[in-house]
C-alpha cells in the first residue's frame, strides 16, 4: 500500500453524483476520511483488496444517499457506522473473524523483537495478549483504542473519524485502558500507557 492507503498506484475515486454541489461536498468528505476508512477496514478484514472493496461499497452507499447522509446529526458518525456494517457483512459472508490479532499483533511483535532480543517469545506473547485484550473491548472502546494506538491517529483525527469530540476519545481510551489492565491482571497506570 502507498501512503494514501491505496494499492500500487490505484486511486479509488468517489462515485459521480447528480448535483455538482453535492458532488463537491461528497468529494471533500471522501478525501478527508477515505484513508482512515481504508486503514481501519484493512486491519479488520486483514486484506488490502478486501478493505478496498468494503470502502468502495461504503463510498457508493454514501454517494448514492449523500443528501440523506447530510441530514444526519453527525455525518462522520453515520459514515463510521456504515463502515462497520460493511466490515461485519464482509466478515460474515467470508465466515471470518476480525483480523486485528493476526495483523496488528504480529506486526507489533516483529517491530519489538528487533529492539528486544533476549526473550523473543515473551515479546510475542505480550503483544498477542495485549491485542487479544483490545479485541475483547466493547465496540466504542475498541474503535478508539484501535484508531489511537494500533493505527496511530492523534486524538483529534480519531475523534473526527468517529464523529465525536477529542475529549470523548480521551475518556473512552482511559476506560479502555482500565478494562484491558483488569483483563490482563496488570496495574494500568504503569503498564498500559498510564
Amino acid at each position: 500500500m502507498n501512503e494514501e492507503g491505496h494499492g500500487s498506484g490505484s486511486r479509488t475515486s468517489p462515485p459521480p453524483l447528480r448535483s455538482r454541489r453535492l458532488a463537491l461536498t461528497f468529494e471533500a468528505f471522501h478525501d478527508t476520511y477515505h484513508r482512515g476508512w481504508l486503514r481501519f477496514a484493512h486491519l479488520q478484514v486483514g486484506d488490502a483488496d478486501a478493505a478496498r472493496t468494503v470502502v468502495d461499497l461504503l463510498c457508493a452507499q454514501l454517494a448514492g444517499g449523500w443528501s440523506h447522509a447530510l441530514k444526519q446529526g453527525n455525518v462522520q458518525f453515520y459514515a463510521w457506522a456504515l463502515l462497520k456494517e460493511h466490515i461485519a457483512a464482509r466478515l460474515e459472508e467470508r465466515n471470518h473473524r476480525v483480523a486485528l490479532v493476526e495483523t496488528a499483533a504480529f506486526a507489533s511483535a516483529v517491530t519489538r523483537m528487533l529492539d528486544v532480543t533476549e526473550d523473543r517469545f515473551a515479546v510475542l506473547e505480550c503483544g498477542i495478549c495485549l491485542y487479544g485484550a483490545i479485541a475483547r473491548l466493547p465496540e466504542r472502546q475498541y474503535d478508539a483504542v484501535v484508531l489511537r494506538f494500533v493505527l496511530g491517529y492523534p486524538e483529534a483525527e480519531a475523534a473526527a473519524l468517529l464523529g465525536v469530540k477529542a475529549s470523548t476519545v480521551r475518556s473512552t481510551v482511559s476506560f479502555a485502558k482500565r478494562r484491558m489492565a483488569k483483563d490482563l491482571d496488570i496495574a494500568w497506570e504503569t503498564q498500559i500507557g498510564g
